[in-house]
């Protein structure tokens, strides 16, 4: 029997997921593993949930259904319960079951640059990943941490994140954005140019983290490497989540992530000499 696996969002037509995925099924060995990239909002979602037979392995969810799928979901990963989003589903003996894997994307990306013990962090966005960074941050170690959001309404969900955490989160906004750079660490979790308008600013910091992974790279990339800083870039998070989910999905260990990695990397060189 063919084995299926997706990435849903909406949009989705530009997710690397399935290249990804792709190269770790290749490297493995794996035979008649299919992983496709499927367009769904969250009006759909359920619907196409009850469509999927035993050929399903499991499912990558990005925006907007990391949330939207909770409600939908057999049982949830404690990790997942607590940062309030499942980026991952695995279909497992009749039941679809929510796993979380952002967690361990940020902190493989954040320790492949050498930032593995940040004395203080600031997040940048009240969206799902910024409780995804809480729960990575508190795997470094950090007991607190800043958010920095456009206003004090857009942090409440992350709020509830910190406190099923056990975390102190201390809430600013972007008017405010200087008193919350006394940090060694920024993880912007902004869409793709929305933090161009703070990125000379934020180039004072000694890391920074934009989840962002194309168009690469970006202002507040630049800006961060131009005067020294460590640049953390959110194509090796997206690696690093999706190697996990490829475990989950295949029951295999020991995904050769250089290969993974490659594949991704010749497949955005591609898409940028395209749109030069």
């Amino acid at each position: 029997m063919e084995r299926r696996a997706a990435v849903l969002g909406s949009p989705i037509a530009h997710s690397l997921s399935p290249c990804l995925h792709r190269a770790a099924y290749q490297a493995l060995g794996l035979r008649g593993w299919r992983y496709d990239a499927i367009e769904c909002d969250e009006r759909g979602l359920a619907g196409l949930l009850a469509t999927m037979g035993p050929e399903w392995a499991g499912l990558s969810l990005t925006m907007p259904l990391k949330r939207a799928v909770l409600p939908l979901l057999d049982t949830v990963a404690e990790l997942a319960v607590q940062v309030g989003g499942v980026n991952t589903v695995v279909f497992r003996d009749g039941a679809r079951h929510g796993e979380n894997t952002d967690v361990h994307g940020i902190v493989c990306a954040l320790a492949e640059s050498g930032v593995t013990a940040p004395r203080a962090a600031t997040i940048l966005g009240g969206g799902a990943t910024a409780g995804s960074t809480l729960a990575a941050l508190r795997e470094l170690g950090l007991p607190e941490a800043t958010l920095v959001v456009r206003d004090r309404s857009r942090a409440r969900e992350t709020e509830e994140v910190a406190d099923r955490l056990g975390m102190a989160l201390a809430v600013r906004t972007f008017d405010d954005l200087a008193a919350a750079l006394d940090t060694d660490l920024v993880v912007s979790t902004l869409p793709s140019g929305a933090a161009d308008a703070y990125a000379e600013a934020l180039a004072v910091v000694p890391a920074v983290f934009d989840v962002v992974y194309a168009p690469w790279p970006t202002r507040l990339a630049r800006a961060v490497h131009d005067k020294g800083g460590t640049v953390v870039g959110g194509f090796a998070m997206l690696l690093h989540q999706a190697v996990r989910q490829v475990e989950l999905y295949t029951g295999r260990t020991g995904v050769p992530v250089v290969a993974v990695r490659a594949a991704g990397e010749a497949e955005l060189l591609r898409r940028s000499a395209r749109t030069d």
